[in-house]
């Protein structure tokens, strides 16, 4: 395994064995070792540092006070590498000193620290002598403490989170104020707390309605006409708002998930699209949904059907599922945000009036356009329930045609011919009918969870008491059980004011 050089002339090869069996990783550390030990104990031990090799998205965390839970990190880097580690040896002390080389490994991956030390922030309060005081043992629970120990009176002290955002330099480019520049006009957005704006944000022209408005639009702005025939040039475009015009045809009423999955077309093209041939509807019972041009879904009962349900999937320990449990995602959380520690994907890039204009995409190849009929499409799962399947998110708006169940279609039909006035909260529908609609769809969402995961309905209580606490409710909550998310509502305003930010 070993090679000796001894005697070797100068310049001369010396063969060493390679072994390629072991497999190292290298951590460049950013300090002197003395004891290796601590040195690991640092980066998390073996099993933090193994932990962290196996996730590629992960940053290897340097932690120069492994024992303080308060100590800010330094991130190192992972890169590929093709390197050898070589052991050469030197017996000194002897005439002729003899050299022996010996190949350790090979290192396929390296830990760099190539970003800058974030600040620290130490659990210690200066008292007004200047003297520090060690706060650790009045902050730390490290056993089980009497009520006393909570009661205790202390200095004020709440470590930040975060310090920054990123740990390397950047060069932030810096340019004289926009509005400083000779011929430059403020944008034309009213607003007391309008904050460094510098220009104004592009519109799309929409049309905005509410449901107290007397009149709806019978035609598009000018400006939504314009800009449309501008974007519009290909022959992909002229067939995709054919296609969306008699969708508007056969069925007055769309939301927008609908519609993508109903058309192929880039979402920045649909943003100029719709609102040439529809406006949209901020409050009522048509709420987040886009409405042909003349159309007013009040005076007409038919459009009963066209309605939008907000349903949330019901979690907590009464229905046998906490959300953790739960075989469907939210739509957005919190936690999505991106701290150092994790190493982030390049993000696309922003699509531009040539690229609309061009197709968004390579043009000219058959290929090109074959993809592009269902490219953008989304799954019809979007927007229609069905018994038996689970919603994609555990938010979710539908029109009540697009309830495909027999059950839910007898709710919404129970007063069909005797409609006698369209209400804000239930529009053209019997009063409470969204309570009703969403009871019987917890129930059927919650027999498709038990067919996916058995285990969470293992329990005989949960099992048999399943149908009735679901069916019971409709609005009314006892003060003993604790529901933990989703809670159903008369409406949610997140995705709708999602929505009306992308045309204003």
């Amino acid at each position: 395994m070993a090679a000796g050089a001894a005697g070797a002339a100068p310049g001369v090869a010396v063969p060493v064995e390679l072994r390629r069996e072991r497999h190292l990783v290298c951590v460049e550390y950013p300090g002197v070792v003395r004891d290796v030990a601590k040195m690991l104990c640092t980066l998390g031990g073996e099993e933090g540092v193994s932990r962290i090799y196996a996730d590629p998205t992960k940053r290897l965390e340097l932690y120069f006070r492994p024992q303080d839970p308060y100590c800010h990190p330094v991130c190192a880097n992972r890169f590929g590498t093709s390197s050898l580690l070589l052991r050469v040896r030197r017996r000194a002390g002897r005439p002729g000193a003899a050299f022996h080389m010996e190949v350790l490994g090979i290192i396929s991956t390296i830990y760099k620290f190539q970003g800058m030390s974030d600040f620290q922030y130490l659990a210690v309060h200066t008292e007004p002598g200047g003297r520090h005081r060690s706060m650790y043992d009045k902050v730390l629970l490290l056993q089980p403490e009497k009520e006393g120990f909570f009661h205790q009176e202390l200095p004020l002290y709440i470590p930040p989170p975060i310090f920054s955002r990123l740990d390397t330099p950047v060069d932030y480019f810096y340019r004289p104020e926009t509005q400083h520049r000779e011929g430059y006009n403020n944008p034309p957005v009213a607003g007391e707390n309008l904050i460094g704006l510098s220009r104004a944000r592009r519109p799309h022209n929409a049309i905005f309605v509410n449901f107290e408005d007397d009149e709806v639009p019978a035609q598009p702005l000018e400006a939504a006409v314009q800009t449309w025939r501008r974007v519009c040039t290909n022959p992909l475009d002229q067939r995709v708002e054919e296609e969306l015009r008699k969708l508007f045809d056969t069925r007055p009423i769309w939301s927008r998930n609908a519609v993508k999955a109903n058309l192929s077309i880039h979402p920045d093209k649909l943003k100029v699209l719709l609102p040439f041939v529809a406006y949209y509807m901020i409050t009522g019972p048509w709420r987040s949904l886009w409405i042909r041009y003349g159309y007013d879904p009040r005076k007409h009962p038919d459009a009963k059907v066209y309605q939008v349900l907000d349903f949330r999937i019901r979690c907590g320990m009464k229905y046998g599922y906490a959300p953790s449990d739960m075989p469907v995602k939210a739509k957005r959380s919190t936690y999505n945000y991106s701290l150092p520690i994790t190493v982030k994907k390049a993000s696309s890039q922003p699509v531009t009036v040539h690229d609309l204009k061009q197709g968004l995409g390579p043009s000219g190849t058959a290929g090109a356009r074959k993809s592009a009929s269902s490219k953008y499409k989304l799954k019809d799962s979007v927007y229609i329930f069905r018994e038996g399947a689970l919603p994609p998110y555990r938010q979710m708006f539908y029109q009540l045609c697009d309830l495909n169940v027999e059950e839910l279609q007898r709710i919404i039909h129970r007063n069909d011919g005797a409609e006698s006035a369209c209400t804000e909260r239930d529009g053209w529908c019997l009063p409470k009918t969204s309570d009703d609609l969403r009871d019987a769809m917890s129930l059927m969402i919650r027999q498709a969870i038990r067919s996916k995961r058995p285990a969470l309905f293992s329990s005989p209580t949960k099992a048999d008491g399943g149908k009735e606490q679901l069916t019971s409710e409709s609005g009314e909550e006892e003060e003993d059980e604790e529901e933990e998310d989703f809670k159903p509502s008369d409406g949610s305003e997140n995705e709708m004011e999602t929505e009306i930010l992308d045309y204003v």
